[in-house]
C-alpha cells in the first residue's frame, strides 16, 4: 500500500509538469474588445540615412482587435475599419516609401459599454516638424462609428452646437487678450491673427467629431491652421459632462445608458 501511494504521489509531480493546470483564460467582459498591439519598423538605407542619421527607423504601432464587440460582422466592421490605411489615407506600404514618418501610434481612452473610443497620432518631417490626430468614437454593438445624429436628439443639435461654439469663442477671445498683453507681438500680427480667429465657428457637422467615456463627452475641432500660425490654432477640446447634456441625449441611443 505504502508503494502504491508513492508511486501515485511520484506520477503527479514528475518533471513537475504531469498534472499541472492549464493557464486560466482571463475573463473578458462581453461590452469590450480585446486589442493586441502590433507594430512595424521601417529601416531606411541609403543616402537619406546617410544625411538624417537620427531618422533611419520609422515605427507604426496598430491595434489588431483580436476579439469582442457584438457579433462578428460588428467584430469585421471594427478590425476593418481600423487598418492603418484607413486611418490618415495612408498604407504601411506608402509610409515605407516615403520619409517623412517617424512614429505612428494610438492610445485607447475608452474600452467598456459597448464603446470603443481610440487616438490615433502620426508625426514626422518634411520641411519641419508636423502631426496629426484622428479619433474615433465606435459602437461595438454594430462596428460603426457613432455619429451625433445616433446619440442626440435631432431637434436638440443645434443648441448643442451652439453651446461647443461658446467655449471655442472664450478660447479664441483668451488667445488675443495674451496676444494683447505680449509686447514681443506687433499691432500687424495681432490683426493679422484676429483674422484668422475670426472666422472660426462650431457648426451642427462638427459635432460628429467627438470622444466618449464614462464620464462626458469631448467635442473635437480641427481649425486646420498652416503650420507658420500652428501655435495659434485653438485646442479643439470641449468637454460636457452627461449632468451637461442630459436634455439633448437620446434615451435609447448608445449614451443613454450615462442617463438613466
Amino acid at each position: 500500500m505504502r508503494f502504491s501511494t508513492i508511486f501515485f504521489s511520484l506520477l503527479f509531480v514528475f518533471n513537475g509538469y504531469a498534472i499541472k493546470p492549464a493557464a486560466a483564460t482571463p475573463f473578458v467582459p462581453a461590452d469590450r474588445v480585446v486589442i493586441e498591439k502590433r507594430r512595424v519598423v521601417i529601416v531606411r538605407t541609403g543616402k537619406f540615412v546617410r544625411d538624417f542619421p537620427s531618422r533611419r527607423r520609422a515605427v507604426i504601432s496598430y491595434p489588431f482587435v483580436r476579439s469582442g464587440a457584438s457579433n462578428a460582422a460588428a467584430l469585421r466592421k471594427v478590425r476593418a475599419l481600423l487598418q492603418v490605411k484607413n486611418i490618415f489615407e495612408t498604407s504601411v506600404a506608402e509610409y515605407r516609401e516615403d520619409t517623412w514618418l517617424d512614429e505612428f501610434d494610438y492610445k485607447v481612452n475608452y474600452n467598456r459599454n459597448f464603446i470603443l473610443d481610440i487616438t490615433f497620432t502620426v508625426n514626422g518631417m518634411g520641411a519641419y516638424p508636423d502631426g496629426q490626430t484622428r479619433n474615433f468614437a465606435i459602437n461595438l454593438k454594430t462596428g460603426e462609428v457613432i455619429k451625433a445624429r445616433d446619440v442626440f436628439k435631432a431637434e436638440a443639435l443645434q443648441t448643442l452646437a451652439e453651446m461647443v461654439d461658446r467655449k471655442l469663442q472664450a478660447e479664441n477671445a483668451q488667445t488675443l487678450k495674451e496676444m494683447e498683453q505680449d509686447s514681443s507681438v506687433t499691432a500687424e500680427e495681432r490683426s493679422s491673427y484676429q483674422e484668422q480667429l475670426a472666422p472660426l465657428k462650431f457648426e451642427i457637422a462638427n459635432l460628429d467629431d467627438m470622444s466618449i467615456n464614462d464620464k462626458g463627452v469631448t467635442f473635437l475641432y480641427d481649425a486646420g491652421f498652416p503650420h507658420a500660425i500652428q501655435a495659434l490654432e485653438p485646442v479643439g477640446q470641449y468637454f460636457f459632462s452627461y449632468a451637461e447634456l442630459r436634455s439633448f441625449i437620446k434615451p435609447e441611443g448608445h449614451l443613454g445608458i450615462f442617463v438613466r
